[in-house]
């Protein structure tokens, strides 16, 4: 397995991770009360728009070709580590 595909089959299983984490706290959401349901809403939108982020960088990864893959595998880490951190900061949020 190549650099690449190791990173990609990473960015896979922690974008699974995060999918059901967000379907978790929908299912919160959708028993808590008026007031909570609100700043549920507006984390779960926050946590989506970071998996969208991290899951088209993993797309961009994919479809780069191997010398493209050299250059921004350095991006490409720190902006992972971003977009991972403010999903975790989302989630802390919640518990």
């Amino acid at each position: 397995m190549s650099e690449r595909e190791h990173y990609v089959e990473m960015a896979k299983a922690r974008l699974d991770q995060w999918n059901a984490e967000i379907d978790k706290l929908q299912a919160k959401a959708n028993e808590a009360e008026a007031a909570a349901k609100i700043e549920y809403k507006k984390q779960l939108a926050e946590m989506r728009a970071q998996r969208d982020k991290a899951e088209q960088q993993m797309k961009e990864m994919q479809e780069a070709s191997n010398k493209a893959w050299t250059d921004m595998k350095s991006g490409f880490d720190n902006a992972w580590d971003s977009i991972a951190e403010s999903f975790d900061r989302a989630m802390s949020r919640f518990k």
